[in-house]
């Protein structure tokens, strides 16, 4: 009987559909009791068992701690903590602070947290922890490659190319070596007139011609200066036996010769019909071509000779230099009125020697600039209106000639002795843009092409040198063209 009941036993723990007492409780059981689930109810068990639960039992969405830097993204940082960052970032390092070198790193963190609440620390903005070490000598970098950017082509702003060398060298034999005469001019229509000597010779830019205008009767007479109208087609020549002479170029022919001068005519200046000349005695007359009495007005300013004359581009003022050092502007002529002794509206005696050069800004027309002679050396540039000097450079060299260039917004300045070059200077600030050397001998005059794309200088070496360092850029140009074609269309229509 004992065997048949131990068999039975047996297949009693084999059979499967049988629970097994003594055993450990199921998975589904334990995850029910977790959720308040009593095991001994079938309809809860068969309701977790045919449905997976969406969330994993247990297991609850808790919030993330927010620590004092713990965001790498948006720092949590209360008001306080900003007025503190930036407290730390302007204020200076005083001696005390310098001196706390015994307090350790645990000592002020505590003291921090109980003055403020928090570590001052970790309120800092831009805080680095200490000085890069420096690079051991030798060290190459493999990386550089990869992150060294270098300047390529297109991002390098171009700037304009001077050449040193002249764009044309012309002879000029038996040039004249004065300081206070005017040898040189370039008219509108592209024509350059020169003086040597006792004759006037005119070279045609355009076309290569060179042409003798006119010789001085006498042999011992000689030119001093040479002025063209603004239209270019005429040109009035001062003379050393203290007369001007005016002549059409295009007929080769001598208009009228105007008499009144007690000296040499060493400088002359147009105004529409108004001819502006001075002389050695000091004088400057305005003669009106235009009527027979040609004298109207005679300006007593200077003590000696007259060698600078210059009437500003809106025709206001006629700014003359002598010898006497003195720079004195004058106003306009009133029409139709004959008078002598008018006051200068301005008058300064601050270079300490002869003023030759004169130059008016063509975008600024209150700017004047003046240069002394070898005694002085300075270039100062004028404000008509206040009065005052704006700036002022020393040259270290003779000026014999001073130009402004619109193209660029340069000023030029020829210079004798003893650099016998011209140089280019950025204006106002003055600074030196180049300098063009060549001649071998002091440069007597300088003049500005049509276009203001050339100047031409005169020096004692008996040549004449064109430097082509203003050439605007074609992309540049054709823009310009572009936008000026209508405005001169509107003005051919007005002029009809």
């Amino acid at each position: 009987m004992s065997q048949f009941g131990f068999e039975n036993d047996m297949r009693n723990v084999l059979k499967l559909d049988v629970p097994i007492s003594n055993a450990p409780m199921a998975r589904w059981q334990r995850k029910s009791s977790t959720n308040g689930l009593s095991p001994g109810k079938p309809g809860n068990a068969s309701l977790s068992s045919s449905k997976t639960p969406s969330k994993t039992p247990g297991k609850t969405k808790r919030p993330t701690p927010c620590k004092i830097g713990a965001d790498r993204f948006i720092p949590v940082r209360n008001t306080q903590q900003m007025e503190v960052a930036s407290f730390l970032l302007t204020k200076q390092k005083d001696t005390a602070e310098a001196n706390d070198g015994g307090a350790t790193a645990e000592n002020r963190k505590a003291m921090s947290v109980l003055l403020n609440g928090y570590n001052i620390e970790d309120a800092k903005i831009l805080h680095f922890g200490g000085r890069p070490l420096n690079v051991s000598e030798g060290f190459q970098n493999n990386l550089k490659v990869l992150y060294h950017q270098s300047t390529t082509p297109a991002s390098v702003k171009k700037t304009r190319y001077i050449s040193p060398t002249p764009d044309r060298i012309l002879d000029a034999p038996d040039l004249r070596n004065d300081f206070y005469l005017t040898l040189l001019d370039w008219s509108s229509l592209n024509v350059l007139a020169v003086a040597l000597n006792n004759s006037v010779y005119l070279w045609d830019a355009t076309r290569g011609d060179i042409t003798l205008l006119m010789q001085m009767e006498e042999e011992a007479d000689y030119i001093c200066s040479v002025s063209w109208t603004k239209q270019g087609n005429y040109l009035a020549v001062g003379t050393s036996d203290s007369k001007v002479q005016l002549w059409d170029v295009e007929k080769q022919k001598r208009l009228r010769l105007l008499a009144g001068h007690t000296g040499r005519v060493g400088s002359l200046s147009w105004n529409d019909h108004i001819l502006s000349s001075g002389s050695k005695s000091g004088h400057i007359h305005h003669h009106d071509v235009r009527v027979a009495n040609h004298h109207i007005q005679t300006l007593a300013g200077h003590a000696q000779e007259v060698c600078g004359l210059k009437w500003s581009p809106d025709g206001r003022y006629l700014a003359s230099g002598s010898n006497d050092n003195l720079v004195c502007v004058w106003p306009r002529v009133n029409e139709g009125s004959v008078a002598n002794g008018t006051q200068p509206v301005r008058c300064w005696n601050d270079h300490q020697g002869a003023v030759k050069a004169l130059a008016w800004c063509p975008w600024q027309p209150h700017v004047l600039a003046s240069g002394g002679g070898t005694s002085d050396r300075r270039i100062r540039i004028w404000n008509v209106n206040s009065g005052s000097c704006i700036t002022s450079l020393e040259t270290q060299s003779q000026i014999s000639s001073l130009v402004f260039v619109p193209n660029y917004k340069e000023l030029v300045s020829a210079h004798g002795y003893t650099c016998n070059s011209v140089s280019i200077w950025r204006y106002p600030a003055l600074t030196r843009v180049a300098e063009l050397s060549g001649h071998g001998d002091r440069v007597l005059s300088m003049t500005m092409s049509p276009d203001s794309s050339t100047i031409a200088t005169v020096a004692a070496d008996e040549t004449i040198r064109l430097w082509k360092s203003f050439e605007i850029d074609p992309v540049k140009k054709k823009a310009s063209e572009r936008l000026a074609k209508p405005t001169s269309s509107v003005m051919l229509n007005a002029l009809r």
